[in-house]
Order: structure tokens, then C-alpha cells, then sequence
């Protein structure tokens, strides 16, 4: 069985695990204070920091599971999404309503194919 690598770890969490050719994690908006839209577009984003960081892309990604605190912000999940995704690429996508803590929006829960031997660039990326 290929080893676990874990980056940014803390006592209670790792930021990323790969495991082979498989990376998981879970992206929330650095700015809980933003909108929705804010905190959508800035998820997005931030997975597009982490897939750069651990060598991978969007075309890679298998799996996304989106909590909402409301899926009232389902339509605005969407907007921002199919502008996002590469057609032809899309991952696996579940969509639930959550209880998300103080005022986050949105929490994404991530798993994406890696090079094998790819290390994150740099450990800060992915924080």
C-alpha cells in the first residue's frame, strides 16, 4: 500500500492527504464575512491554489462534495460552478444542505488525481 502524505498538519487536522495518486481535502472561504458569491468564487479559487500546489488541475479533480448553510444559494452555487468546471471534465458533484458554523456559506470537500510523485511546491499553498 503506497504510504500516506500528509501536508500542514495540525493536532486536530492535515490541510491535504494524498494517498497514491489521490488527494483529499476541504476547502472553506478565508473570508466568512463575504456573501455567498464572495465565499463560492473564493472556495473556487482556493482549489485552484491547492490543485496547483500538489501538481494537479482542474481536469483531475474526481470528487466534490458542497455543503451549503442554505440552498437557497443553490442557483448561485451553480452560476459559479459551470463557469469553473472544464467542460468536458466535470468531477462527481454532491450537493447538501449543512449546519456550518458562525457564517460560512459553503464548505467543499475536495478529492483530485495527482502525479504519484508530485510534492505540494510549497507547503504555505496549501494553508
Amino acid at each position: 500500500m503506497p504510504p500516506l502524505r500528509r501536508h500542514v498538519t495540525t493536532a486536530r487536522f492535515a490541510d491535504v492527504v494524498i494517498h497514491g495518486a489521490t488527494a483529499y481535502w476541504v476547502e472553506v472561504a478565508d473570508d466568512t464575512s463575504l456573501d455567498a458569491r464572495g465565499q463560492i468564487g473564493q472556495v473556487l479559487a482556493q482549489i485552484d491554489s491547492t490543485l496547483t500546489a500538489i501538481g494537479s488541475n482542474r481536469a483531475s479533480l474526481i470528487q466534490i462534495v458542497i455543503h451549503l448553510a442554505d440552498l437557497a444559494d443553490a442557483a448561485t452555487l451553480d452560476e459559479l460552478w459551470d463557469a469553473w468546471v472544464p467542460q468536458g471534465h466535470p468531477p462527481i458533484r454532491a450537493r447538501v444542505q449543512s449546519g456550518l458554523g458562525g457564517t460560512c456559506r459553503v464548505e467543499m470537500l475536495v478529492t483530485a488525481a495527482v502525479p504519484q510523485q508530485a510534492p505540494p511546491r510549497n507547503p504555505e499553498e496549501l494553508s
